[in-house]
């Protein structure tokens, strides 16, 4: 991936999460399953950790 693709993810990831923070309080007002969406927060979580680590190692070369 290059430079500009990691951060065009990184932008990406970083608005589903947004939006599935959103959802998520939805959910916790009306006393929903909060479980599949907290799973996918914390995968997203992980990718923005991994893209982040990649632009860095990028940036230092």
């Amino acid at each position: 991936m290059t430079k500009k693709e990691i951060q065009y993810k990184i932008e990406d990831l970083k608005t589903d999460y947004v939006r599935l923070q959103h959802d998520l309080e939805k959910l916790e007002y009306v006393k929903g399953n909060l479980h599949p969406l907290e799973k996918q927060l914390e995968d997203i979580e992980r990718e923005l950790q991994d893209l982040n680590r990649r632009l860095t190692d990028i940036e230092n070369k």
